[in-house]
């Protein structure tokens, strides 16, 4: 947890933003916690627009925070895999609420002004 050991936190909520917050982080849960285990090449295809660097960053960030597990195989080629820890696994109903609170302000603010793409349910 060097990421954050020497920063301060207001508030419990900086904190949870500071660790879950930018447009990559909850996209990468979303898919670990509703699709399970997943390559690195299945992550970077299941998130359209992210650059392999950006993957390669919010990942190694969520590990560090302890809310990925990443999994090396010995083998050859390499093989690497990467799971949703306990820590977060506990933020999937968050995520869900934030989804039924999006979909909801589509269909009831935006009425069909924005597309959004259908994502994993």
């Amino acid at each position: 947890m060097a990421r954050i050991e020497n920063k301060v936190f207001n508030c419990e909520k900086e904190l949870t933003l500071h660790i879950i917050g930018g447009k990559w982080k909850m996209l990468i849960m979303w898919h670990l916690g509703k699709t399970g285990t997943k390559r690195f090449g299945e992550l970077r295809k299941l998130i359209p627009g992210i650059t392999q660097r950006m993957l390669t960053n919010q990942l190694r960030e969520l590990e560090e925070d302890e809310i990925i597990h990443r999994e090396v195989y010995a083998v050859v080629p390499p093989k690497v895999e990467y799971s949703l820890t306990e820590n977060g696994e506990s933020l999937m109903p968050i995520l869900e609420s934030m989804y039924s609170w999006g979909r909801n302000y589509i269909d009831t603010v935006l009425n069909d002004e924005v597309d959004v793409k259908e994502s994993i349910q």
